[in-house]
């Protein structure tokens, strides 16, 4: 029988360089690949720490309709979840690299949640599940 996982998302951005600044020095991520496909288009990837992670895929848009969706690719909704075992460093860190908070931390049922926005707008989740 067949297995699937998600591995890896798209995730519109107008500049590689700028993208790629704030995810591994804001958000601590890993650097994955950062490939050049021709003069203008490279195909870079990177991840957060962590065993089986989703990579996220930073597509440069293209063309007007692409660079609309910048920073707004779910309508305003919460759009990825970064799961984390210690939710209080995690939030510091990013409260100290200067990310934007959206929402400060809550317990929920479900686990300890805050809400921040990327360089873009894009709306993230930091969660720590409930034990």
């Amino acid at each position: 029988m067949s297995q699937q996982k998600l591995f890896q998302i798209a995730l519109v951005v107008d500049d590689y360089d700028k993208a790629i600044k704030f995810y591994t020095e804001k958000l601590n991520f890993t650097l994955v690949e950062d490939t050049a496909l021709s003069e203008d288009k490279r195909w870079v990837v990177v991840s957060p720490k962590g065993e089986g992670t989703c990579k996220i895929l930073l597509a440069k848009a293209v063309g007007e309709e692409q660079s609309s969706r910048i920073g707004n690719q779910t309508g305003g909704r919460v759009f990825l979840f970064l799961q984390t075992n210690d939710f209080e460093s995690d939030f510091a860190a990013l409260k100290q690299n200067g990310v934007k908070i959206v929402r400060e931390p809550s317990h929920e049922k479900y686990g300890t949640v805050a809400v921040f926005a990327d360089l873009y707008g894009n709306l993230w989740d930091l969660i720590e599940p409930a034990k």
